[in-house]
């Protein structure tokens, strides 16, 4: 039987020069690791993907014609967030649930999680990036999508939306303005989560080669149904479509991570 991928990739027109991105797409588990010592209702919890993000990334690629990577694997598996060196990379208890597939975990067992499902992820991110840049002449631009929960440890999460990043403003800033333009999404900027996070996708594709992107958070209560994805499908599209239009943000430019120091 063959081995479910590690990831799939929408096709879409590769010179329109935007690629979009789902590191936690889906909740899924390979069959051999059933689910990790965990009872599956903890499969529909954001420990296990983010939520609403996978409907909302097909739509938008969809709607703006351009190739989408999703990660097809479980974050409770190992996180493609992270760096190879994150010690949350395979998480051992999550928002209080305890992993027992995690802990205790061989060295054979995190190298062999690293190479059936975190490295392909990101090998076919560089790939469709590469692919990106060659069919349209030009630095893609990279907008990876996530979602959080609508409260954290009993404090609520006012901001409808969030944009997350590092040091390079290229994208970001004409995003935020585009996404608070409408007067009804409150917008975090860096919130709830600092964006500057050393290995994670970003970095990796984007800082240590000067692409510019972006990462946006969308609330989970608001896209948990159809209606809510479909809202932010119709509110997203035209941002990003008029982001892509704007020459800037197609050209190679590296910014100094706050995270520290390049290792080259």
């Amino acid at each position: 039987m063959p081995e479910t991928s590690p990831f799939e990739i929408i096709e879409g027109n590769n010179a329109a020069g935007l690629v979009l991105l789902a590191d936690h797409a889906t909740n899924r588990l390979p069959p051999e690791y059933g689910r990790l010592g965990l009872p599956q209702s903890a499969f529909a919890r954001h420990i296990a993907y983010d939520i609403g993000v996978e409907p909302l990334v097909r739509r938008l690629a969809a709607q703006l014609g351009v190739p989408a990577v999703l990660s097809c694997f479980s974050r409770l598996l190992i996180d493609p967030n992270r760096g190879e060196d994150d010690p949350t990379l395979i998480m051992k208890i999550s928002d209080g649930a305890i992993i027992p597939g995690n802990h205790p975990i061989t060295p054979q067992e995190w190298e062999n999680r690293l190479n059936r499902f975190h490295r392909p992820y990101h090998h076919a991110v560089s790939q469709t990036i590469a692919a990106v840049g060659a069919a349209s002449g030009k630095a893609p631009l990279v907008i990876s999508i996530h979602s959080y929960t609508p409260a954290w440890k009993g404090v609520p999460r006012p901001w409808h939306a969030a944009v997350l990043w590092d040091s390079d403003p290229r994208a970001v800033h004409p995003l935020i303005e585009a996404l608070a333009a409408s007067g009804d999404v409150l917008v975090g900027d860096n919130e709830p989560y600092d964006g500057a996070l050393r290995g994670d996708t970003m970095f990796r594709h984007c800082m240590e080669t000067g692409i510019a992107h972006a990462l946006i958070e969308v609330r989970q209560d608001l896209i948990g149904d159809d209606s809510g994805v479909a809202e932010w499908d119709k509110r997203l599209g035209p941002i990003l479509a008029n982001l892509n239009a704007r020459p800037e943000l197609h050209e190679i430019r590296r910014y100094p991570s706050r995270t520290g120091p390049y290792a080259f």
